[in-house]
């Protein structure tokens, strides 16, 4: 007699055409994304697709004793407790080029809203009042400093160098760069770059990096970008560079708290704030769900899997 098919739950909604895909393999796909779904469904998971909502917990796998692989659809994976994954031996992979375009995409249009201030002058021009007489920047010749220098601050530099910009990066991990970006301390950086531009990883080091300390050594003037993950900011300390005038301006589109409800930083003028989007283009999400649906019919077949966060004591395939 044949084994059952290993299940597949699926507990966010990922692209269409990657839930054909899994179909398409030797498992039952199982669609646990609607309320309640998902806690019908956990106990008989042998692979398990989330994208930021669901938050796979240590109780959560504890739940499913079949489990062997977590499949993020998307880049970052703070929402899989990776502790507790590697100590159970279970496998978790994402899909860490799927966003790099869009998240690059973003940052570009970020940077220019804040140096021509166009969203002020928006709300402005569609509430009736005329207002010409404030002069924004061009980013031809600007700096813009990048902490953090992988696959999608690269990106961003690709797209930012018909403008004109001196790109310098900060990046303990990166020892050389191939297209003019010039490494620098993080304090060279804060002190140069006219744009700030963070793209780090989340990491207990790395919690608050920009703190009240290091924003009064940014340059004054200066603009903060945050397209990453939220806590990098203190955003206490951020309203108040915001408030002194400090910094020029702000655009976060990931929170300490999300949704955000630091109501005075939501409010402030000169703070641009979306809703978390680096990765909502179409294009995005269809990589997204196509990546790590080819990584779960990968791990179906016993074949080698190519975007493995943690690989578990024991080196299982």
């Amino acid at each position: 007699m044949s084994a059952s098919p290993r299940t597949v739950v699926i507990a966010d909604p990922i692209d269409a055409a990657a839930v054909a895909v899994l179909e398409s393999g030797p498992c039952t796909v199982v669609d646990a994304t609607g309320e309640g779904a998902l806690d019908a469904a956990i106990g008989e998971a042998w692979a398990l697709v989330v994208r930021s909502r669901t938050k796979v917990t240590e109780a959560l796998m504890a739940r499913a004793p079949k489990l062997t692989l977590v499949a993020r659809a998307g880049v970052g994976v703070d929402n899989v407790d990776m502790a507790s994954a590697s100590r159970r031996g279970i496998r978790v992979v994402n899909a860490p080029a799927a966003a790099t375009a869009s998240v690059a995409e973003l940052s570009v249009a970020l940077y220019l809203i804040l140096a021509r201030n166009l969203y002020q002058r928006i709300l402005a021009t569609k509430s009736g009042t005329w207002k010409r007489s404030e002069n924004g920047t061009e980013i031809s010749g600007k700096t813009v400093g990048f902490v953090g220098y992988g696959r999608i601050a690269r990106e961003i530099t690709r797209r930012l160098q018909p403008f004109g910009v001196v790109t310098i990066a900060y990046d303990p991990f990166v020892t050389t760069t191939t297209d003019g970006t010039r490494l620098v301390p993080l304090d060279t950086l804060l002190g140069t770059a006219d744009f700030v531009s963070l793209h780090a990883a989340l990491t207990p080091e790395n919690h608050h990096l920009l703190d009240a300390a290091r924003l009064a050594r940014m340059k004054p003037g200066a603009c903060v970008i945050n397209v990453a993950r939220g806590p990098l900011v203190d955003e206490a300390a951020l309203l108040g560079a915001l408030e002194s005038g400090r910094l020029g301006g702000a655009a976060l589109d990931v929170f300490e708290v999300e949704p955000p409800t630091r109501k005075a930083l939501l409010e402030h003028p000169r703070l641009l704030a979306t809703p978390h989007l680096g990765a909502s283009t179409h294009e995005g999400q269809a990589r997204a769900g196509r990546d790590v649906a080819d990584e779960v019919l990968r791990a179906l077949r016993g074949e080698p899997l190519q975007s493995l966060v943690n690989p578990p004591r024991g080196g299982a395939p």
